[in-house]
């Protein structure tokens, strides 16, 4: 069993606590943090304004007028003692996506690094379940981990100056979809037809940090059809929740 090393308390600023659980990007670290995240949901600590979960720690936004941060540190030390029975609730999100033709201008590349057929390539990739670690460098960008070892890449050399939105893409052992245009270096394999980022949202993000991520591969025509449907506002996705 792995062990890890006891989490830390530090300041952020004068109004915020990180409670860091690693140092590095790994699976068990991240499962910490959004158990402790979940818990404090169920479970708010008062003063407590937003917590912003990362790939290893937790930030937690307070109020110093409300509540003392040797008090918070307290609470907050109180809550991973918790843990060890907590069962976090997480989300099973599924996406299509389409792996064909100008969506993916990536996959021979990936197929010919890795050695597979661009078929097998997208088979391992939909084959996976991923987990959302963090949001983070555009509204919306889900880290997801998870991403089959055989396909595990470096970024591109040079990046794109334009990575179109909904661009569904691999780097290190990691898979993103790009929520909005932007430069990006991450190696692209298909697309998705969701908004993953829409400010007339209630929340604006469709993913959330803990979330879990199946993409369902579709076919050009079918892809068509789902996005017109997404950009009528008729979108909708496959979300089943864990039983409390």
């Amino acid at each position: 069993m792995q062990t890890l090393p006891s989490p830390r308390f530090l300041p952020h600023g004068d109004a915020a606590l990180v409670v860091e659980f690693g140092d590095r990007i790994d699976p068990a670290v991240n499962a910490r943090v959004m158990a402790l995240a979940d818990a404090l949901r169920r479970a708010p600590i008062a003063g407590v304004a937003e917590l912003v979960p990362t790939f290893r720690s937790l930030l937690l936004h307070y109020d110093p007028l409300r509540l003392d941060f040797a008090d918070l540190v307290a609470q907050a030390r109180d809550a991973v003692a918790g843990l060890a029975d907590f069962v976090p609730r997480r989300r099973r999100v599924t996406i299509p996506a389409c792996y064909e033709g100008d969506l993916a201008p990536d996959l021979a590349d990936v197929a010919s690094l890795t050695g597979l057929t661009a078929e097998e390539v997208v088979r391992r990739h939909a084959g996976a379940e991923y987990a959302v670690y963090m949001i983070g460098f555009l509204p919306g960008f889900a880290y997801m981990g998870g991403l089959p070892e055989r396909l595990h890449l470096p970024r591109l050399a040079t990046p794109r100056l334009r990575v179109p939105a909904r661009s569904l893409a691999i780097a290190m052992g990691m898979t993103a979809v790009y929520p909005l245009e932007s430069p990006g270096g991450w190696r692209l394999i298909g697309a998705v037809p969701a908004d993953l980022f829409d400010l007339a949202a209630d929340p604006p993000a469709l993913l959330r940090p803990g979330d879990r991520v199946r993409f369902r591969p579709v076919e050009r025509a079918a892809f068509d059809d789902l996005r017109a449907a997404w950009a009528a506002g008729e979108g909708r996705l496959a979300i089943v929740e864990d039983a409390a």
